[in-house]
């Protein structure tokens, strides 16, 4: 079976160091320039904290630099394999190799399956660099760069309501038993009316209440403040719902985003829009096992004349044709139109089969 896939051992090595290399040459040209750009933006806004220098600006280019490769890897894969397939084109390798027996598909294979490799790296990145590169970087926006505050696991600045009473948590850690509440400010009311204001640096679920540390009580009537180191408030708000109040796909890791979602489900709240960014999680990494099929044509083609150029557009414009009907059908499940599944494997389905019918029409 491996021998009908792969032409030969060598011819495989050979085409994949081409692509990979390439590949890999595109993608760090691209976040060298996207960066300094986006420095270019960011910089002003940094410095302008007292107290940050430089720093700060590498942390920020550390937090953003994971950003950026997830999103662009798929458009440095589709050049890369642009640029073998019309450079073997061009010195008639290809020619060579069909003329000696190998197939279209035999000749792709070798970029296939590095780029499904590159899928399963890229996964794993996104899944345990990305999402945690993210949540670091929103929160420290949240305070314009000033103090980063401690990165949180289950959400940043929290507002929910408990009957008439208003609560506010800047910093959610932890999942279930385990949740610790950073900056809580509990605004108590009576009929819309305010009548204290209760602030606390930290709390703990204890399992029937939570655990109050630091706390300072304001009455509105009295005008006084009375504090407290420690204050136990028995409540039948669970910690799922500040865990569950803010979820963020692309700030979780996907067994975390999985249980959330289970939790939403169970609390009969609407997850079509993580469902979709969930499975969307898988398809979009591996997105890259399309681009050696969508850009083939900068290789094959029923032209012959040496319009090397024209193929090369061709391929570029099916391959960023993917990447927009990718996000139209992402959009479309965020606002539950399409069902989850439909918008994040539909345009996968689709543009590999388009791809697999023109290279059978044109080549096989």
């Amino acid at each position: 079976m491996i021998k009908r896939l792969f032409a030969s051992r060598q011819i495989a090595f050979y085409l994949s160091k081409l692509f990979v290399v390439r590949c890999f040459a595109v993608l760090a040209a691209l976040i060298f320039i996207l960066q300094t750009l986006d420095m270019l933006g960011e910089s002003a806004r940094i410095l302008a904290v007292k107290g940050n220098g430089q720093a700060e600006l590498f942390h920020y280019v550390l937090l953003r630099t994971p950003q950026l490769i997830a999103r662009f890897l798929p458009f440095a894969v589709l050049l890369g394999v642009l640029i073998t397939l019309s450079t073997l084109n061009q010195n008639s390798e290809i020619i060579s190799m069909k003329a000696a027996g190998i197939s279209a598909h035999q000749i792709l294979m070798p970029l296939i399956a590095s780029c499904f490799l590159i899928g399963c790296v890229s996964f794993v990145f996104n899944d345990h660099l990305v999402t945690r590169a993210t949540a670091k970087l929103d929160a420290w926006q949240a305070v314009d760069y000033g103090q980063p505050p401690p990165a949180a696991t289950s959400g940043v600045n929290i507002w929910l309501r408990d009957g008439d009473h208003l609560i506010h948590v800047d910093n959610v850690q932890g999942y279930g038993d385990n949740v610790r509440l950073s900056g809580i400010t509990v605004y108590n009311r009576s009929q819309k009316t305010l009548v204290s204001i209760l602030s606390a640096d930290t709390g703990q679920w204890t399992g029937h209440g939570w655990h109050l540390n630091k706390v300072k009580s304001f009455d509105v009537a009295a005008d006084t403040v009375t504090e407290k180191p420690v204050l136990d408030i028995n409540t039948d708000l669970p910690p799922e719902r500040f865990t569950l109040a803010d979820v963020k796909a692309d700030e979780m890791e996907v067994v975390p985003l999985y249980r959330a979602i289970k939790a939403l489900d169970a609390a009969g709240r609407p997850t079509d829009e993580l469902k979709a960014s969930l499975i969307h999680r898988f398809t979009g990494a591996f997105a890259a096992i399309l681009m050696p099929i969508l850009g083939s044509v900068a290789g094959f083609g029923l032209a012959r004349s040496g319009r090397l150029f024209v193929r090369i557009v061709i391929g570029m414009s099916l391959g960023f044709a993917y990447f927009v009907a990718d996000n139209f059908a992402l959009a479309m499940g965020n606002l539950g139109t399409y069902p989850p599944l439909l918008a994040s494997c539909s345009p996968f389905i689709l543009f590999l089969l388009i791809g697999e019918a023109v290279l059978i029409r044109t080549e096989e």
